[in-house]
């Protein structure tokens, strides 16, 4: 009965962290083959003899494919289970990859624009989990730090996609070269990601043999048959904190991903020639924002403070954007190093606190559907902004495609002082300790 598995052990599993630290490599994988396009964006239009705006796609169709199929895969997350969404994600994942290889001439851009959108429904299975497996896996005082080392992987990624393809190709005229060098990374990626399809086949577990947090036991314990995925989803749309967090945290992010899709346009058109410090000003930015996103989590966990932890990270993030704005021109590039390291570092330390926040504003509502809003919210901002920075951009210079973002910033900052900090999730631990 319910009160027997309400008072079942509560028992941390050894597993844990090799079902976090292979989530963590697949959705590495993954975010690296996103912005592998876009981090040599110039190149890539030379080989393929495309528009710099269609290599753009590439990244936005990542963001695209996310917002229809959210919903069915955060269903079937809550109805399957951990396991099928980790083999689903995964396999899509070497999948693309695998398609990328047959695209190594100029004329077969079609195959390659093939390969990515089945990288973009692999992403689809793996942006809802972090919050998913931090729960389901993790003890009540480690869940954000785990949630946080979830999102870290796909910074990684991220990281890894901005640093290595600017290494590996290098920009020659000649079409041939070209498609040697860019064939060694489409093999490395295909051969890493099958390697990681087959771990998560050996490895992947549904869940822990007992539950790890009390939390987690009263929801294991309640029967899930009256659950109805749409009314979770109507619930969430009613609670107005809920709504604000969605709409700042896809401004934020939002901004993340324009200012990663267009940091090789930006920086070569400042720095010709630079594609290689493009790449690793892109890095900075991510391992800064590792980080920060670390350092948000652990302090979560110890303080709970989330509406004031947000709001800070939120004010120096719009900070952060203006000085590079107006420092981006000068003609340093340590300069931009140095800006570009400060934004990363609190943009994307604002992610896990995004996610942590929604998990409490929402409780006992699914991690998985919370998020999933969060991320809708996310792409969609994502797309406007990189089509609108890219659009003006290439009519008004840099520095006004900046702005636009900047003034999107000032918005999320004054909408999060608005949010309640309802914390729900708090309540029920608190009230579970005192019975």
């Amino acid at each position: 009965g319910g009160v027997a598995d309400a008072t079942a052990e509560v028992q941390l599993s050894r597993l844990r962290w090799a079902v976090l630290l292979l989530f963590s490599s697949y959705s590495l994988c993954n975010a690296f083959q996103w912005i592998q396009y876009g981090s040599i964006n110039n190149i890539f239009v030379h080989f393929y003899d495309v528009s710099a705006f269609a290599i753009d796609w590439l990244s936005m169709c990542y963001m695209l494919i996310y917002i229809p199929l959210l919903f069915p895969v955060a269903w079937l997350l809550d109805k399957r289970g951990l396991r099928l969404i980790a083999l689903a994600g995964s396999a899509l994942n070497a999948m693309g990859a695998w398609v990328k290889l047959g695209s190594l001439k100029p004329h077969l851009f079609p195959v390659t624009v093939l390969g990515q959108v089945i990288c973009a429904l692999a992403q689809v299975f793996i942006l809802g989990m972090p919050s998913r497996i931090a729960s389901v896996w993790f003890g009540s005082h480690e869940v954000s730090t785990a949630c946080s080392i979830a999102v870290f992987g796909n910074q990684l990624g991220i990281a890894a996609g901005f640093l290595v393809p600017p290494v590996l190709i290098p920009n020659v005229e000649d079409v041939e070269k070209l498609a040697y060098h860019i064939s060694i990374m489409f093999f490395m990626t295909a051969g890493v990601a099958s390697a990681l399809f087959i771990l998560v086949i050996i490895v992947f577990k549904e869940k822990p043999p007992n539950p790890p947090s009390r939390a987690q036991a009263l929801i294991q314990s309640s029967p899930t048959a009256e659950y109805s995925y749409t009314q979770s989803i109507l619930r969430l749309l009613r609670n107005a904190n809920f709504l604000l967090l969605m709409v700042t945290y896809g401004l934020n992010v939002g901004c993340f991903y324009a200012l990663s899709t267009l940091l090789n346009r930006m920086v070569i058109h400042h720095y010709p020639g630079e594609e290689v410090n493009a790449g690793r000003i892109g890095l900075t930015i991510i391992l800064s924002g590792m980080v920060g996103a670390l350092i948000s989590g652990i302090w979560l966990d110890k303080t709970k403070t989330y509406k004031q932890t947000t709001l800070v990270v939120y004010v120096m993030s719009l900070v952060g954007m203006i000085v590079y704005t107006f420092t981006l021109s000068l003609g340093h590039l340590w300069v931009v190093f140095v800006t570009a390291g400060s934004l990363g570092f609190f943009m994307t330390g604002y992610l896990p606190l995004g996610f942590e926040f929604a998990a409490e504003l929402t409780y006992p509502e699914s991690e998985g559907t919370s998020s999933g809003l969060l991320n809708v919210s996310a792409q969609i901002f994502g797309i406007a902004f990189t089509i609108g920075q890219g659009q003006i951009m290439d009519r008004f210079g840099t520095k006004a495609g900046n702005l636009l973002l900047c003034s999107f910033l000032f918005l999320g900052t004054v909408m999060t002082a608005f949010i309640k900090a309802d914390l729900r999730r708090q309540q029920a631990n608190l009230e579970n300790e005192q019975t």
